[in-house]
């Protein structure tokens, strides 16, 4: 569930929101700031995937070193419906998988299973504070390294950002930033020491890419 990251080893660390098979946007985005793939780290709140023109392309960043993600529902529905029929995937933008060639169905399918192994959450360590990330939310009021958590509230719960909007939310304790993606936003938006940057770069709006050190 938890991957832990030593950010001390790259030069800049950037942050980027659902990407949704939005191969093209991501690459202007990295380009305008001057993002450099031998010495940057560019981190992903999760769903790579679906309902955009190129998963495929998306899928592919999990082969560069210079890219780090964690699991978004949209790869956990995925990764249900190649293991167990489910057409939830398919209802909610998987229709791109079909329309491949078989060559392309091979790869993507390799880079699917390896989302099995995509952590919910990453620690990163920062020697200004540990950041967080997770898809959707880190459904505990105090974080800790493996703390055991419900992982479904990881990649698909907007309880939390939804008591932020009513004005009701609190910090987390435990660390000093959390990153969220999940639900779109016309802007990114922070509450207390929560930050959520899926801006739906698929439906049109920008896609938000943070400078974090």
């Amino acid at each position: 569930m938890y991957q832990s990251l030593d950010g001390e080893r790259w030069r800049h660390i950037w942050l980027v929101g659902d990407l949704h098979g939005c191969l093209t946007q991501l690459a202007s985005s990295l380009r305008d700031a001057h993002f450099d793939p031998w010495q940057d780290l560019l981190i992903a709140v999760g769903d790579l995937i679906d309902r955009g023109d190129n998963s495929p392309g998306c899928l592919s960043l999990l082969d560069k070193p210079w890219f780090y993600s964690v699991q978004g529902n949209h790869e956990q529905m995925a990764i249900d419906a190649l293991e167990n029929g489910a057409e939830l995937w398919r209802a909610n933008g998987g229709e791109w998988f079909d329309a491949l060639s078989a060559q392309q169905r091979q790869a993507a399918l390799q880079r699917l299973r390896r989302c099995r192994r995509l952590p919910l959450i990453i620690e990163l360590r920062l020697a200004q504070g540990i950041h967080i990330i997770a898809h959707a939310d880190y459904p505990a009021s105090r974080y800790a390294w493996q703390q055991p958590l419900d992982w479904r509230q990881v990649v698909w719960s907007r309880a939390r950002l939804m008591r932020n909007l009513q004005g009701k939310g609190e910090k987390i304790h435990g660390a000093d930033h959390f990153w969220f993606g999940h639900t779109p936003l016309k802007r990114p938006l922070q509450f207390y020491n929560q930050h959520y940057i899926d801006t739906g770069a698929v439906f049109g709006n920008t896609l938000t890419l943070i400078q974090i050190c």
